[in-house]
C-alpha cells in the first residue's frame, strides 16, 4: 500500500512517526516533506517540494491528513480529493471535526474522521487497508 502523510510542519514528529508504523507493516511512503526542509529555502526549493508533495500525493493510494493542518495541508487535501484517493483525517482529540472548529470539507462522506490513540488509528487503517 501506498501512502502519503499531509500535516503542519509543527507535526513532522508525528508524520514520521506514522510513517515508520506504517512501513514496518510493508507499505510505501510516497513522499516524506517532513524530512525535506532546510534553513534559508528558495523560491526554487519551494517549488521543487511542492512538485514532489504533488506527485507523492497522486502516486498513493491512501491519503492520511493529520490535524491541525498548516498552509499546505488543505491544498494537500483538495489534490486527494480531486484524484479520488482514499482519505483519513486523524484529530488526536477531535476538535477538528465538532461544528464550530471544522472545515466544510472535512465532513465529506468519502472522508474518514479517526480520533483517540496514534497507535490505535495507525492499526485501524492498516486493518482497512
Amino acid at each position: 500500500m501506498k501512502f502519503y502523510i499531509g500535516s503542519s510542519f509543527k507535526n513532522a514528529q508525528i508524520v514520521n512517526y506514522f510513517a515508520e508504523k506504517l512501513k514496518q507493516y510493508g507499505w510505501e511512503h510516497t513522499y516524506n516533506w517532513a524530512n525535506s526542509t532546510q534553513e534559508n529555502e528558495t523560491k526554487e526549493d519551494l517549488i521543487a517540494y511542492s512538485m514532489h508533495e504533488q506527485k507523492g500525493i497522486f502516486d498513493s493510494d491512501i491519503v492520511i491528513i493529520l490535524l491541525p493542518g498548516g498552509r499546505g495541508t488543505h491544498i494537500e487535501l483538495g489534490m486527494a480529493l480531486a484524484w479520488g484517493k482514499k482519505i483519513y483525517l486523524y484529530s488526536a482529540d477531535g476538535e477538528d471535526f465538532k461544528l464550530q472548529n471544522t472545515v466544510n470539507f472535512y465532513q465529506l462522506p468519502q472522508l474518514i474522521q479517526l480520533t483517540g490513540n496514534i497507535d490505535d488509528v495507525i492499526q485501524k487503517i492498516i486493518t482497512e487497508n
